[in-house]
């Protein structure tokens, strides 16, 4: 298994991103979703999220969305890997970020390309560093 771009715990500083951008945030559990999105507000991002992945296309189809954050397993029996292939289909160079607490890596063949995979449990301060480093790197491609 060749593991996608990896978070690690020692993290650069990529400061803060200024703008509107809107991330998605897509997690099934209430306080894991609730601390990512608000250390995502803080950081002055507009956040939306979804608990599953039909709820998440749902807010694809009718909002601008610059980065995807996606648990890989959600509710309903959906999953963060189709949703973020779906996404691309609608959004090609959309940012995502993976994550999950049941997996330590992620293969190039399950993701998308360019992705990154931070495994569970992260720190805001990891979310937010990735957050800004993908925005910068990609900046509203649409």
């Amino acid at each position: 298994m060749i593991p996608v771009a990896y978070a690690a715990f020692a993290l650069p500083n990529f400061g803060s991103v200024r703008g509107s951008e809107t991330v998605l945030v897509v997690e099934d559990e209430a306080m894991v979703c609730e601390l990512a999105v608000e250390a995502l507000m803080d950081e002055g991002y507009r956040v939306l999220s979804a608990a599953d992945a039909e709820e998440a296309e749902d807010i694809l189809a009718r909002e601008r969305v610059d980065l995807l954050f996606t648990d890989i397993d959600l509710a309903r029996n959906t999953n963060g890997l189709s949703l973020a292939r779906r996404a691309r289909r609608l959004r090609p160079n959309l940012p995502v970020i993976y994550t999950s607490g049941g997996r330590g890596s992620l293969s190039q063949a399950d993701a998308v390309a360019e992705s990154i995979f931070v495994p569970k449990p992260y720190r805001p301060s990891q979310l937010i560093a990735l957050a800004n480093g993908l925005l910068r790197r990609f900046p509203h491609y649409a």
